[in-house]
């Protein structure tokens, strides 16, 4: 079996360094804000907690989730605070949304997330939604 130069039949050694470039650590560093991290994480949220509290999106029930982010040195810390319809089991859905949230956060940003913590901002039962949000 033949094969091209650069094909995968050839040794897997690392690739050749960039002609006329600086090596990766002189570069420079890709930096994502704070607020972009958040809103990944808002988006994140909010798809998590129409699966697993099985909250409709948009349709009046709990408002959307509330996010804020700090990184520091390719980490992020992440603070949720979300409505989670009643009844449900409070502690494993909260469990289930902090690590979608992270994995998520993980996967689109290529950080590291030290820590999700979620707050409960309130439990909303089907009569609240159905008469709109009373604050």
């Amino acid at each position: 079996m033949r094969t091209r130069p650069g094909s995968s039949g050839e040794g897997s050694g690392p690739p050749a360094p960039a002609a006329g470039l600086p090596p990766p650590a002189e570069r420079g560093a890709t930096v994502i804000p704070d607020r972009v991290v958040a809103r990944i994480a808002a988006q994140a949220a909010r798809a998590a907690q129409s699966r697993r509290a099985a909250v409709p999106p948009d349709r009046g029930g709990p408002g959307a989730p509330h996010v804020s982010a700090a990184v520091r040195t390719g980490s992020v810390r992440l603070h949720l605070t979300m409505d989670l319809p009643y009844p449900t089991d409070v502690p494993r859905v909260c469990e289930r949304i902090q690590r979608d949230v992270a994995e998520r956060v993980a996967q689109l940003t290529g950080l590291r997330v030290g820590e999700v913590l979620l707050t409960v901002r309130r439990l909303v039962t089907t009569a609240d939604s159905s008469r709109g949000r009373v604050r």
